[in-house]
């Protein structure tokens, strides 16, 4: 017990350390494919430091909720990462306390209180972002269902770490289904992560941001607990898709030193893997209309119903 609860707080500092890294690594490359220098991948580690050493400022409009909102969203990726295979192949302490769904809540509670603090602040930018938040999430909320439904229904179970033995231990992961339900499962992390279609996480221009309007009325340590948590959200969910649908091959077997040093190592490996993925996508797609979403998150819909199909067909 001892040993799984030592496990848990090492997968959390993981996911907090790592987290802001992933996000430095993304822009330099991206800067690097555009012909610019770019900032160092250790940029973001220097931001939250300069936000958590100002002063807080709120409207006056703001209320209590606006106060609160900051640390629900940057406690609930570190509540999501319990759930999940972050190091272990073996579940930890917290790893049944709820299954991919109940996982998926976890984490949009973040998303939710975000909106809320943000309309809270009664700025028309925060009313405009969280708008377009709720407009993408309602479209991506039936592709999760059905990648959940389809998952459960190939690996027998919606536990993460019991869907990441099922899908390792048989011949699922070789089958057009179960690539059809990851490359879904991408397309609307990318979509929740502010990545693409229409976002754009370093713009302040009203007509190509979501994530950066909802934040405009916060400052310093609420900023920087704002800015941490969506970096983890992106962490965390990349973690399901390569850990758990993609490459789980890397976790730990058992709870020890050597094999928690692998097991990072081996994470890092694939971040920066899923990094180059994200700046290719990103660098080789153009932005497209807000009202162009439907249809992107409507592809992402189809391929995890086809690939639910071709797995029911082929058996």
């Amino acid at each position: 017990m001892l040993a799984a609860a030592v496990g848990q707080v090492i997968a959390v500092l993981t996911v907090l350390s790592l987290s802001p890294l992933l996000r430095g690594v993304i822009e330099n490359l991206k800067a690097k494919v555009q012909s610019r220098r770019g900032a160092s991948p250790l940029q973001p580690y220097y931001d939250l430091a300069k936000l958590l050493g100002k002063e807080r400022s709120r409207t006056p409009h703001q209320s209590a909720l606006s106060a609160v909102a900051p640390y629900v969203v940057f406690a609930t990726p570190i509540a999501f990462a319990m759930l999940i295979p972050v190091l272990t192949a073996a579940p930890l302490s917290w790893a049944f306390m709820a299954d991919m769904v109940g996982s998926g809540f976890v984490i949009g509670i973040g998303g939710f209180f975000t909106n809320l603090a943000a309309m809270d602040s009664g700025s028309p930018y925060g009313g405009l972002g969280s708008s377009r938040s709720r407009f993408v999430s309602s479209l991506a909320e039936p592709t999760f269902i059905v990648v959940f439904f389809a998952v459960g229904f190939i690996s027998g179970g919606t536990v993460p770490f019991v869907v990441n033995d099922a899908l390792f231990t048989s011949s699922a992961q070789i089958v057009p289904s179960h690539a059809l339900i990851a490359a879904a499962f991408l397309m609307v992390i990318l979509a929740e992560a502010g990545r693409l279609p229409i976002d754009n996480p370093n713009s302040s221009q009203e007509l190509s941001m979501i994530e950066s309007s909802r934040l405009y009325e916060f400052s310093g340590p609420d900023l920087a607990l704002f800015e941490w948590g969506g970096f983890m959200k992106l962490f965390v969910l990349l973690i399901v898709w390569l850990n758990v649908l993609v490459l789980p091959l890397g976790l730990a077997d058992a709870i020890n030193v050597p094999a928690f040093l692998v097991a990072i190592a081996t994470l890092i490996g694939k971040m920066l893997a899923a990094s180059i993925l994200l700046v290719g996508i990103e660098s080789a797609l153009a932005k497209i209309r807000i009202m162009r979403v439907p249809e992107y998150l409507g592809g992402s819909f189809v391929l995890a119903f086809l690939g639910l199909t071709l797995y029911a067909v082929g058996r």
